[in-house]
């Protein structure tokens, strides 16, 4: 009987096992590896002579190179061999040894393949050890579970299954062909489907259901001729003349017979049968040889240790000479040793307890940079807030320059904020890029109108030249992104009087998915000498000037540099004093494709349509609660505003918003505990939290709590009605 055997090259595994391997030990490992793949061909054809041969050649180099893995794998080739011409002792033989050698290799995966052709061995008629076969493939099966090897679990259960069948045991294999049934469209071999039809036919056969049983053998036939393994053929044929001739039907049975008689004369004449058996006998004559040749080079190995003994002997001699002065040197030092081991433990204590200081100064830093960014976020929302709620009641005083002022001022003072919030970020590696789709056209000019008072304050002109090229819409970090061009325009602008800065984006690099665009700011200021150029980059660094000379906290730059550095790129600086500055740098973008473009065309039609929306506030800051509920007035929302969660969740078990905004650092209870009381009877409004933390510092715990959103303050009104209408779309 025929159940599966696996094969395999492990040409990665044995190829990288040891980095020790030179070249040619390389090269000699793939060119056995190619041996056992020709090996495992003609097998799979039935030219067992070819399969021998090849065999004994990989044997034999393996040998040479001493990898036990590949000797393992050509033992096991050769045991298949000889089973398959019937020399069952030999086939053994092999077996254990490959099953030894791959013991020595700590090769799991070979020995489970080894305990599957043991169990099929064993499952043979001439052996017949239903009970040792079925411990074999349970050996196997163990190993593929805890690999969770789908293809090979189809291949095992096969084997149990056909095992079971042969000795009558239909109920207990019926479970392992039903894993078969299951599993084999999916992760099984399409050789398999041949055997699995015979299966579901001697299973049908023993339980008495016939025509089931004919259906499957006659299924099992008509794939058989979509394959060349004819050891799969032979049995089915067989199986199905028995099922015949015991239903009385003697003429199908006897065709059958004859067909199954056919595929055993082409697989086993006497001419393949007598070539295959000679080259077994070659195998069988390097094995006595390499026995002979262990004998003779362990006889050798003891001559030499025989005369090296009297050599051994004289050098104790002197070695326990040298040791004993040894042991007295020993202690002589152990009690210094002594002192200086306690000395080392008490440094060591010292140590860690400054460790520890270190790693609680570390988080205090953290936590005061947390609370002193939150602290000064919240006013400077009230203050650019309520400026713009003066601008929308008093259009007479909306181009006045304390109104503008007063706004450039907290938008300064938000961005000194933001910087000593980046740098400390940037140093501690707790920045992570969040892609975005956006429109550059927009974003850039967006920066630029923003930067427009500092401009006309110095009588500087803005101007910028996009590459037509440029994708509509590209994929990236848009929030760093505008950050540093920010900077490097509100630098330009500092230094430089009556002049003009110009901003280019050029395409370097454009396919189907992806853009490199090329940016260059350049202004005709008041330059920056050769000496100073990587200063520039340095942090809190300023270029000393005059004393009436440009303010600020000398990180502008820096950040610039790093978060360019993080898109991947690099930042170059050309500057010459009285001349200008050019900064240039490239960053790669993705492009979004037509479904995704869809889906902004959509999101964008939805921002179009005024939507009457009910919006509940969870604000405790006074100040605050004006500022965002003119907001959502400006919108035409409808807002209701409580000052605690405790009290939004009583509201909401009572009436019904459209979305919840969410302050996080409350009294009584914080934003997140309030979310998680809300979600417990309602998980579809959406929450958006509202705060003056960093967004990345508390991401994880509004995933936690069930939010939907985040929107840090000081915010652009038109960002939070974005995600509004994006969140009830």
């Amino acid at each position: 009987m025929c159940k599966y055997k696996l094969f395999f090259i492990l040409l990665f595994f044995v190829l990288f096992q040891n980095n020790s391997f030179s070249q040619s030990e390389k090269k000699s490992v793939q060119e056995i590896v190619q041996l056992n793949t020709q090996s495992r061909k003609y097998f799979k054809q039935g030219n067992f002579e070819k399969s021998m041969q090849i065999s004994r050649i990989a044997l034999h180099n393996a040998k040479i190179i001493g990898n036990d893995s590949l000797v393992a794998i050509s033992c096991q080739r050769i045991g298949m061999n000889f089973e398959e011409l019937k020399d069952l002792n030999k086939a053994l033989f092999f077996y254990n040894k490959a099953l030894d050698y791959a013991t020595k290799s700590k090769n799991g995966e070979i020995k489970a393949n080894v305990y599957n052709d043991l169990g099929n061995i064993n499952s043979t008629d001439l052996l017949n050890q239903y009970k040792k076969s079925l411990y074999y493939y349970k050996k196997a099966k163990e190993y593929y579970e805890t690999k969770k090897d789908s293809t090979r679990l189809v291949m095992i259960n096969l084997n149990i299954a056909w095992t079971c069948f042969d000795e009558k045991e239909f109920d207990l294999g019926f479970k392992n062909l039903d894993f078969v049934n299951k599993y084999q469209p999916k992760f099984g071999d399409k050789d398999y489907i041949v055997s699995i039809n015979m299966l579901n036919g001697m299973y049908y056969a023993g339980k008495g259901e016939n025509e089931t049983a004919n259906n499957y053998y006659l299924k099992g036939i008509n794939e058989s001729t979509k394959i060349d393994f004819n050891e799969e053929k032979q049995y089915l044929h067989l199986e199905y003349a028995r099922f015949l001739a015991k239903n009385g039907d003697y003429k199908k049975a006897y065709e059958n017979l004859a067909k199954y008689n056919e595929i055993v004369e082409s697989l086993f004449n006497k001419e393949k049968m007598a070539k295959a058996n000679l080259a077994a006998r070659n195998i069988e004559f390097d094995i006595y040889k390499s026995d002979i040749e262990k004998l003779e080079t362990d006889k050798k190995i003891q001559s030499l240790s025989l005369k090296k003994s009297n050599t051994i002997l004289s050098l104790f001699f002197v070695i326990l000479t040298f040791l004993l002065l040894l042991v007295y040197s020993l202690y002589k030092n152990y009690n210094l040793k002594k002192q200086n081991n306690n000395d080392l433990t008490i440094a060591n204590i010292d140590l860690q307890i400054a460790k520890e200081k270190a790693e609680e100064a570390t988080r205090l830093k953290s936590q005061f940079v947390s609370t002193i960014t939150h602290e000064l976020r919240t006013p400077l929302y009230g203050v650019v807030g309520i400026t713009d709620l003066i601008a929308d009641e008093h259009p007479e005083l909306k181009n006045s320059q304390y109104i503008k002022s007063l706004k450039f001022s907290a938008k300064y003072l938000l961005a000194l904020v933001n910087d000593i919030l980046q740098i400390y970020k940037i140093s501690e590696n707790k920045i992570v890029l969040e892609n975005s789709k956006f429109n550059l056209k927009e974003e850039l000019v967006s920066i630029i109108d923003s930067l427009q008072f500092l401009a006309s304050k110095n009588k500087n002109k803005i101007s910028l030249e996009l590459d037509p090229s440029i994708p509509l819409f590209i994929i990236g970090d848009k929030i760093r992104l505008s950050q540093i061009f920010m900077n490097l325009i509100s630098n330009s602008l500092k230094f430089t009087e009556k002049g003009k800065i110009i901003i280019k984006a050029n395409v370097l690099d454009k396919k189907d998915d992806s853009c490199q665009i090329f940016f260059e700011i350049t202004d005709n200021g008041i330059g920056i000498s050769k000496e100073d150029h990587e200063k520039v980059f340095e942090e809190f660094v300023q270029i000393e000037r005059r004393d009436d000379d440009y303010q600020g906290t000398g990180l502008g730059l820096p950040i610039v540099k790093k978060l360019i550095q993080l898109f991947g790129g690099e930042v170059h600086l050309e500057s010459e004093e009285n001349k200008g500055t050019k900064i240039s740098f490239s960053i790669k973008f993705n492009i979004p494709n037509e479904e995704t473009l869809n889906i902004l065309s959509v999101e964008e039609n939805n921002k179009q349509l005024k939507k009457h929306l009910n919006i509940l506030l969870i604000e405790d800051n006074k100040i605050n609660q004006m500022v965002t509920q003119k907001i959502l007035k400006n919108f035409g929302y409808k807002t209701i505003v409580v000052d605690n969660g405790f009290e939004a969740v009583e509201r909401l078990k009572s009436e019904k918003f459209d979305v919840i905004l969410m302050d996080i650092n409350m009294p009584k209870i914080n934003g997140f505990d309030t979310s998680k009381l809300i979600r417990e009877f309602d998980v579809l409004t959406p929450i958006i939290a509202l705060t003056a933390f960093d967004k990345q510092e508390i991401n994880h715990q509004v995933v936690e709590s069930g939010m939907n959103g985040i929107i840090v303050k000081p915010f652009e009104s038109s960002v939070l009605n974005d995600l509004i209408v994006k969140l009830t779309s």
